[in-house]
């Protein structure tokens, strides 16, 4: 089962802009409380979290299916800070710079675009954690593949809702959600409930009736000032419940196998960080990702190793072949680029205890000859010698593509 975070990237940049000062600039003036708020939320949700996927959804500026369904739907919004604005291109380089898919469509809502997703990943059997400050995603929840990971205020009071979470939080279900909020009206969407009906009365009413149809036919069990009050707004309820559910079959150019965590480049990262002044920020990420901030790393002990590099194909696949038979387990080592498991992969080297300082270093343009690719595959399948790593999720997500899939791991010492 893959973990998969889907982010709403408008509700969270709109939550990291409020929660911090605008006096949080650079030394040129770019305001960036937004940017660095919102980088914040997601260096943490990588390291909580460790996903398998990621992806951000953006609402787009043009109108959506719901203005047409009902005129007024967000009307008389104020319109986002100047300042906000101006930050969002800096989150989408962010994202860009990082690998992190951004995804919306036109007429609908980032919330279509998570619900749809979500559902395809449901459909897989993966786990989704949504990421939202919007309670419209409270629908989203079905136990045990989708959760909400509700930002409450600032950049790092969050719950995590199940279906027992947001029965809790609410009184209704989540499948129950979408006509709740028809009842109970949403004034950040424009949309106008039922006068009298809060919170309490809008779940009892569900609860008691079952849906909005239950409830209008047993309008007059009521007391007679709700009764009138919810004679009198029945259009109104009804045309809400047109806009609150979410779209979950939005066509997307976007697939799940598009979220997968990708390889970035460290020294782009870092420039960025540097432009935008986010000095702590970069220490954060590397320790989220498995690279410690060089400040805090420790001296590295200097072992005597006799490299011993395969120059071909033949001799790495003689090589491989060679470990195939090893009595002892064979350990797995990986050389990256730049940041352990998420830049690209500069070399691989086995060894065995039979031969501990001797390590056989194969380079990525080996291992991208298909024999020394099906060589290597051979040896971490079923049937071949125990295996130690460092870091075997990374290896594995690097050696996936390769189709080169890890069966025999006996040891992983960052566990």
């Amino acid at each position: 089962m893959a973990k998969i975070l889907l982010l709403d990237g408008n509700s969270l940049a709109y939550r990291a802009f409020f929660a911090l000062p605008t006096d949080l600039a650079t030394a040129s003036g770019q305001v960036t409380n937004a940017v660095f708020g919102f980088t914040s939320m997601l260096i943490n949700l990588l390291k909580d979290h460790q996903p398998d996927g990621i992806g951000v959804a953006f609402d787009r500026p043009e109108p959506t299916f719901r203005h047409e369904l009902v005129p007024e739907y967000k009307a008389g919004r104020s319109e986002a800070p100047d300042i906000l604005r101006q930050q969002m291109g800096l989150v989408r380089q962010v994202l860009e710079a990082l690998r992190i898919p951004m995804v919306d469509a036109p007429g609908y809502e980032a919330d279509d675009v998570i619900a749809t997703l979500a559902a395809q990943a449901k459909e897989k059997g993966d786990e989704v954690i949504v990421v939202t400050g919007d309670r419209d995603e409270y629908q989203l929840v079905e136990d045990p593949f989708v959760k909400v990971l509700y930002n409450r205020r600032g950049v790092s009071d969050y719950v995590l809702y199940d279906e027992a979470g947001i029965k809790e939080r609410t009184g209704v279900t989540p499948a129950q959600y979408p006509q709740y909020a028809a009842l109970r009206g949403d004034p950040s969407d424009n949309l106008a409930g039922v006068p009298g009906v809060g919170e309490k009365t809008a779940a009892r009413l569900i609860n008691t009736y079952g849906d909005l149809d239950g409830i209008f036919a047993n309008v007059d069990k009521n007391t007679p000032k709700l009764r009138e009050s919810l004679k009198s707004h029945e259009g109104q309820v009804r045309q809400n419940a047109q806009a609150t559910p979410l779209v979950r079959d939005v066509p997307l150019d976007t697939t799940l196998d598009d979220l997968r965590m990708g390889q970035w480049d460290a020294e782009e990262v870092r420039n960025l960080f540097t432009f935008l002044e986010f000095r702590t920020l970069w220490d954060r990420l590397m320790e989220a990702v498995g690279g410690p901030p060089a400040a805090e790393a420790g001296p590295a002990e200097v072992l005597d190793v006799d490299l011993q590099p395969l120059a071909t194909a033949e001799e790495a696949v003689d090589a491989i072949q060679r470990l195939a038979g090893a009595t002892e387990p064979v350990a797995i080592g990986a050389s990256w680029e730049g940041v352990e498991g998420r830049s690209p992969l500069l070399a691989l080297a086995f060894a065995t205890g039979e031969a501990p300082s001797s390590a056989r270093p194969l380079t990525a343009d080996l291992l991208g000859d298909q024999k020394v690719a099906g060589a290597v595959a051979s040896l971490v399948a079923d049937g071949g010698p125990p295996l130690e790593a460092h870091r075997a999720k990374e290896l594995m997500r690097v050696l996936d593509p390769l189709g080169v899939d890890v069966r025999t791991l006996d040891l992983d010492t960052a566990v």
